[in-house]
């Protein structure tokens, strides 16, 4: 398993605007202060999602993007990209394997963070299609796609982009968890993080206190005890 120093890129591959916000926008803001670079691969805008439906599809896709791009800077991220998918109907295929193998290239990640491609039965939100879609083609990113010079040779031949080998991936949203990323001093940049999602959580009653319960009681599960706030995630080598 990488150690801190080991860790100076990391890529966030995410289904939709604000899934990384809820799933580690703490540890995030963890890695940015200790002046490690973070970049976000977002795969569809999210233009299903939202409660105000005045906004036509195109509307809400260029909203969610500007939302992201606000929380990525409350946590110190600068480098946002976009697959373009289209919300709600994302599935595993070579078309994404290939360009998120081409978003890996280019950032050249020592730790990716991703979806679970499982399903979790115990908390069925993180578990969304899309999510698992994205986490699946991400692990077939990385391994083999990414670090084989032969896997969608165009992107060697026509873009240059020679093979890369990312040495462990974070899983968030699945049924195990083994490593607990204590985030309660950067909770608050997390907090406004997830509120710039206002098309998304702007409706809902007291969600400060939600997340803080949420986290909370994760760091609990977890060991920490009262009063610490914890991300968790599945840990895969492999290097």
């Amino acid at each position: 398993m990488l150690s801190e120093d080991e860790i100076s890129r990391v890529l966030a591959v995410t289904a939709h605007p604000d899934d990384v916000d809820f799933a580690a926008a703490g540890s995030i803001a963890l890695f940015t202060e200790r002046g490690v670079e973070v970049t976000y691969c977002v795969v569809t805008d999210g233009d299903a999602g939202g409660f105000d439906r005045e906004l036509d599809n195109g509307g809400m896709a260029e909203l969610r993007r500007a939302e992201q791009s606000g929380a990525a800077k409350a946590v110190g991220v600068t480098d946002v990209r976009y697959l373009g998918y289209h919300d709600g109907t994302v599935v595993q295929s070579l078309e994404l394997r290939r360009d998120i193998t081409r978003v890996i290239r280019q950032v050249k990640p020592d730790l990716v963070i991703t979806h679970s491609p499982e399903r979790n039965h115990r908390f069925i939100a993180p578990s969304h299609p899309d999510h698992r879609a994205v986490g699946g083609c991400a692990l077939d990113a990385v391994y083999p796609d990414a670090r084989n010079p032969y896997a969608f040779p165009s992107l060697l031949l026509d873009e240059g982009l020679e093979a890369w080998t990312v040495r462990e991936v974070w899983l968030n949203g699945g049924p195990a968890t083994d490593h607990h990323v204590d985030i309660t001093d950067t909770f608050d940049r997390k907090l406004a993080a997830l509120r710039a999602h206002v098309s998304q959580v702007g409706h809902l009653e007291d969600f400060e206190g939600f997340l803080r319960d949420r986290f909370s009681q994760r760091a609990v599960e977890a060991g920490f005890g009262e009063g610490r706030y914890v991300e968790s995630f599945q840990r895969v080598p492999t290097a």
